[in-house]
């Protein structure tokens, strides 16, 4: 027989061990809020101060009803490119509209104009509440939320220019009736990862015309939008980035 020695907790101490258990959960939240505000925002937008005007759609308070209703045409409006593209939505991603610089501020918005927040969750600034911000940014979102469900990835160049073209940026690529929709092409190498396309983007704003013309070029050749939808099937089947797009 084996002997198990128990050594009793004395009461007061197991009351301190219940109070401090109790308070982990607090204490995580806490530390998320102060170094994550976009996350702890999106998670909870009530608890910053946001309110709700539609299904997962929040903006900062006591706006006019005139723009209350700016931010939910909006949110429509991209709601609708994204659909057109893909031919219908995966995604729902929560949208947390902010009309005045210390709103997007204390959601831990930083020079952005908008946000995708861990693929779940979009953030738009004063500037960003716009169908072309809002649906370049729920692009990022549905393309992710396709490729999660089986590990696959695609260049941030990639990313990046799909985006632009589901939400049809005049910034960086000519109207659909144009031929080529091309405002600066290159055959350069493009970044891969999201840091260095940081990088190359902050060093030269025409990077997202860049790859907004290669994928919008690739699109076009393969067909249209379903070239990506069968860009996602064969990546999630184990094909590489590129043999499918042969880039």
């Amino acid at each position: 027989m084996a002997w198990r020695l128990r050594r009793r907790v004395p009461r007061r101490g197991r009351v301190w061990l219940l109070v401090v258990l109790a308070a982990l959960p607090i204490a995580a939240a806490a530390v998320v809020a102060v170094a994550f505000p976009s996350v702890a925002a999106t998670t909870c937008p009530g608890c910053y101060g946001l309110e709700r005007l539609a299904p997962d759609v929040y903006a900062e308070p006591s706006l006019p009803p005139d723009r209350k209703r700016q931010v939910v045409a909006t949110v429509e409006e991209a709601e609708r490119r994204v659909r057109d593209f893909y031919g219908g939505r995966q995604t729902s991603p929560r949208i947390l509209a902010c009309l005045s610089d210390r709103c997007y501020r204390r959601i831990g918005g930083g020079g952005e104009r908008g946000v995708a927040v861990l693929n779940r969750a979009v953030m738009l600034s004063p500037e960003g509440v716009d169908p072309v911000i809002a649906s370049h940014e729920m692009s990022h979102v549905e393309l992710h939320a396709r490729l999660d469900s089986g590990g696959a990835q695609v260049p941030q160049w990639f990313d990046e220019g799909l985006a632009v073209l589901v939400s049809g940026d005049p910034r960086y690529l000519a109207p659909e009736t144009a031929a080529d929709r091309c405002l600066v092409s290159t055959d350069a190498a493009l970044p891969v990862t999201l840091d260095a396309w940081l990088r190359a983007a902050g060093a030269d704003a025409r990077t997202y015309a860049k790859a907004a013309c290669r994928v919008s070029r690739w699109v076009t050749a393969n067909g249209g939008p379903h070239a990506v939808l069968d860009l996602v099937r064969r990546l999630n089947a184990g094909e590489t980035f590129g043999a499918v797009t042969k880039m």
